[in-house]
């Protein structure tokens, strides 16, 4: 069993209040920046009032192996207008003077942090606020390399677990995750199908076999009705490219933080609603 790391504590303090409050948490994905940096502060200083329990902050990156047309598209919004890695921990950083408790994580790809410097990456991120990193394309053999690092500052390294991911790897991938664990519920890319609840429940038992931590599912969820059922299930439930995606949609409008922040408050009904009405 691997020592605890002495993080911020708001990812623990949030999902035992998920579970003191007998629900599944929601966790909102939007790209930092997108489509502008003064309307994604917006959007983000308002999530938790919309319901978000957890926010995954995108880090835009030019070449985006895991996400579909909807993100990679809002990552080269962001990045053609200006945003870069200085400017998403300074997001971080505004929202921490307004919201102590709402856990950030950051999520997205090794090359702009490596670009940045791991060292000083992690020491800017520690002091803006962020509670952990999710890495999508650093695996387990590689944990040196940032998620020891991450961990050691006290930023959880949250790993991705999928539908692949057999017995056999399963305690690899969990050997330095912490905070929560992220399950893919479908194979493919970010945006696509919905897991069946079928698949869903015998992957969470499966997955409870090998870690007490909370598992978040995400990939495929767009509607009230489909997180409601995953947070029947799942410790949360989460929602990135529906959200984009209406970004995309509103754009050249004054209506994107309204369409956003309307969805995240009918994400957040369903999922707080899942467990009522079983």
């Amino acid at each position: 069993m691997m020592s605890e790391i002495q993080s911020s504590g708001r990812v623990e303090r949030r999902f035992a209040a998920l579970k003191e409050e007998g629900r599944a948490g929601l966790v909102t994905f939007v790209t930092a920046g997108d489509p502008d940096l003064d309307t994604s502060k917006s959007i983000l200083m308002g999530l938790p009032g919309a319901g978000a329990d957890i926010i995954e902050l995108g880090m835009p990156f030019s070449d985006p192996m895991a996400d579909g047309p909807t993100i990679q598209a809002a990552g080269q919004r962001a990045l053609a207008n200006g945003q870069n890695m200085k400017r998403t921990l300074e997001m971080v950083r505004e929202f921490r003077g307004q919201d102590a408790d709402t856990p950030i994580i950051l999520m997205g790809y090794f090359n702009p942090i490596h670009a940045y410097g791991i060292d000083s990456f992690l020491d800017d991120a520690n002091t803006a606020g962020v509670d952990g990193l999710i890495i999508v394309d650093i695996a387990p053999e590689e944990d040196a390399e940032l998620a020891i690092p991450a961990r050691n500052k006290g930023i959880h390294f949250i790993r991705l677990a999928t539908p692949t991911t057999d017995d056999k790897r399963m305690p690899q991938v969990l050997k330095n995750t912490s905070g929560f664990l992220y399950y893919v519920s479908v194979t493919g890319v970010t945006g696509g199908a919905t897991a069946t609840n079928t698949a869903l429940d015998d992957a969470m038992a499966h997955l409870r076999r090998h870690t007490d931590l909370p598992v978040a599912v995400g990939f495929g969820i767009k509607t009230p009705e489909q997180a409601a059922d995953v947070a029947k299930l799942a410790d949360a439930a989460v929602v990135g490219s529906a959200l984009v995606e209406l970004v995309r949609t509103n754009l050249g409008t004054d209506k994107i933080v309204d369409a956003v922040l309307g969805h995240v408050s009918a994400l957040a009904q369903g999922v707080r609603g899942a467990r009522v009405a079983q």
